[in-house]
């Protein structure tokens, strides 16, 4: 009988890190908890939706499955999403401290729930009076400034759907979401504040907005005060649109189902998909699983180092954590401007409890040196948290040993722009984790691996992610498209959600993401991913990060080419190169060994973090580089062309 064709699973970590008694016994979720979920799925999620959102209508139905794959949840229920993020909350805590936040160049705010809930009701009175009415869109483009939480609140107190627009996006890329869309309003800023230089969103914004007829009026918010372009028939200042506007409003009553917000993720080969994210089982979702998975205490000083332009900073920045009644942390810049320890500054000043980031902000933080971290006190730390990509064991273990001082417990999550909030994850109080494992599906939730005819593959084995049942705050549509919707994530096997990444599960069940299914490599024969081999080469200790390509080779169909940048001190020369390719090779097989390694100072990345290995494939084959306008640091795809260019082949 011919094996099916899945993705080898090369390594698996054995490590393993229990909770500590002192953590199991305050947590807000033992193994019980799984137990409940699995007893009764729907039950568990009524339970949540119930006790987490406050309901104008409570709902009766749970799961209306019956147009899937557009399924609906708690739909005859009714609700509004601002009012659970504000107003519910000021009787008993109007007070306490929604963000604290911080600017670049220094300056901060500190933010009420009741002086939030004032100036989103300002807005939303100014947005009405600008025309917007239930069922309308608009699009936010800013920077990690307190206005675009704001704007995003004042949107759903309205009935008005929000599309955000990562601040560091080009003109172009603004407005294809804003045709995509129809959006009536953009909110925008002067500029945003970047390494001591102002980024030109409102410049930006005019390129975008001459191309798109549906806009009519631009918002903006002073913020670098520099001179900008004005249009007095279609532009008003921010300050200008809540000056004189009742601290007050009615929040708009919204079914469940209702359109909370459109954002837009890459798609390969055709325009960004615009994801579609409903009211009641999203916030369910994402009230949940921030309260469980960070383990959430009414005096825990949150901060998800993301920027609010990705999910990541919808659900865990915004949506959860305010209707969770948490206290944040928002900060506009970059980890190192102006050093390398501003983060550590940020944690040491609030007294950071619960942190959040990504696996590529650790690794920076590696080849940065733990002198910058070391020079702050971390100590007020209980809880860590990477989101974003797989992390590598040796990236966790730095995490855990140097920012956590080896007594922070850390949930790895998995889960993307589509499922809402987190689908793959410990529980903090209930799961031992091991270093790179997302461990186990959030409770409620049921992912598998499956294999090219979407049978489950045997624990040991890897394949392809799938969730085998419908949760709260999955996706619903793609925004004008629903037979793209249906061909992109259900397609594939009948009934089952396509996530599109690789993964494996060992003996125990644990789920280690692989990435996309586009960065797995086919070598003489063997399905390989990329990440394991990254992984393989960040474990030694000259190495801070590294990226893996396959590129074509007429002899083994793909072969290996590495991208490596170095610890800081560390020199790099031919004989480390092939140390390398050694290593890798003892550490998982030899038909993983690199066929090439170049040494490069960075890699080229997004403006979130992640590598674009497509670019680095590019360069690996020699063909023309793809679009490079999203990267954060384009001068340096240059610099690897040519050293890459100037390496020869290897064994």
């Amino acid at each position: 009988m011919t094996e099916k064709k899945a993705i080898e699973a090369l390594t698996f970590e054995e490590r393993v890190f229990p909770p500590s008694d002192e953590f199991v016994a305050q947590a807000n979720a033992g193994l019980e908890i799984y137990e409940e979920a699995e007893a009764d799925w729907l039950g568990f999620w009524q339970k949540q939706a119930l006790e987490r959102v406050t309901w104008f209508k409570e709902p009766e139905v749970v799961l209306d499955d019956s147009e899937a794959p557009f399924f609906k949840w708690f739909s005859d229920g009714q609700l509004n999403v601002s009012y659970n993020c504000l107003d519910r909350h000021l009787e008993t805590g109007g007070d306490k401290v929604a963000y604290y936040w911080e600017g670049e160049p220094g300056d901060t705010r500190e933010i009420t729930y009741r002086e939030l809930y004032e100036e989103v009701c300002q807005v939303a009175n100014g947005l009405a009076g600008l025309g917007l009415k239930k069922g309308d869109r608009v699009a936010l483009y800013l920077g990690m400034v307190p206005e675009l939480a704001i704007a995003m609140l004042a949107c759903a107190r309205l009935g008005v759907a929000h599309s955000v627009v990562f601040g560091g996006f080009s003109s172009d890329a603004l407005a294809q979401r804003i045709q995509d869309a129809e959006c009536k309003v953009l909110i925008t800023g002067d500029g945003s504040w970047r390494r001591g230089k102002s980024f030109p969103l409102k410049e930006n914004a005019d390129v975008a907005v001459a191309e798109c007829p549906s806009i009519e009026h631009v918002v903006v918010v002073k913020r670098t005060g520099e001179e900008v372009a004005w249009d007095d028939a279609k532009d008003v200042w921010y300050h200008d649109l809540i000056d004189g506007q009742p601290k007050e409003r009615e929040p708009e009553v919204m079914d469940a189902e209702d359109m909370l917000y459109i954002l837009y993720t890459s798609g390969t080969t055709a325009k960004p998909k615009g994801i579609v994210h409903t009211t009641g089982g999203y916030l369910a979702g994402a009230a949940t699983t921030h309260h469980y998975v960070f383990d959430i205490k009414p005096d825990d000083v949150y901060w998800c180092a993301a920027d609010i332009g990705w999910v990541t900073g919808h659900s865990y920045i915004v949506y959860g954590p305010l209707a969770n009644h948490t206290t944040g942390v928002m900060y506009e810049g970059t980890p190192d401007f102006p050093d390398k320890d501003r983060l550590w500054q940020i944690v040491e000043k609030y007294k950071v409890t619960k942190f959040y980031t990504a696996p590529t902000a650790i690794r920076a933080f590696m080849k940065w040196g733990e002198e910058y971290p070391a020079k702050h006190d971390l100590s007020s730390l209980k809880l860590l948290g990477t989101v974003g990509e797989p992390i590598n064991p040796e990236a966790w273990i730095w995490y855990h040993r140097v920012i956590g001082g080896e007594s922070c417990p850390i949930v790895d999550t998995w889960w993307q722009t589509e499922t809402g909030a987190i689908m793959i994850t410990p529980l903090p109080g209930a799961v031992a984790t091991k270093p790179g494992s997302a461990t186990k599906g959030f409770p409620g939730i049921f992912p598998d691996i499956v294999d090219d005819s979407g049978e489950s593959v045997p624990l040991g084995g890897g394949g392809y992610l799938v969730i085998r049942k419908p949760w709260p705050s999955m996706l619903r549509t793609i925004y004008g498209d629903p037979e793209r919707y249906k061909e992109t994530y259900w397609s594939q096997h009948e009934g089952i959600y396509f996530a599109g990444d690789g993964c494996k599960r060992d003996d125990e069940g644990y789920f280690w993401l692989l990435g996309r299914v586009d960065d797995v490599m086919n070598v003489s024969g063997h399905r390989l991913s990329t990440t394991e081999i990254e992984s393989a080469l960040v474990a030694h200790d000259a190495v801070a990060e590294a990226a893996v390509v396959g590129r074509a080779d007429e002899i083994t169909g793909q072969a290996i080419a590495a991208f490596v940048t170095l610890r800081s001190g560390v020199t790099g020369d031919e004989a480390l190169v092939k140390e390398l390719r050694n290593w890798v090779s003892e550490k998982i097989s030899p038909i993983a060994r690199p066929a090439s390694i170049v040494l490069t100072d960075d890699l080229p990345k997004t403006r979130s973090g992640k590598i674009m290995r497509r670019l680095l494939k590019d360069i690996s084959e020699q063909r023309q580089l793809g679009d490079v306008t999203t990267l954060a640091n384009a001068d340096v795809v240059s610099a690897i062309s040519d050293m890459a260019a100037s390496r020869p082949q290897e064994d």
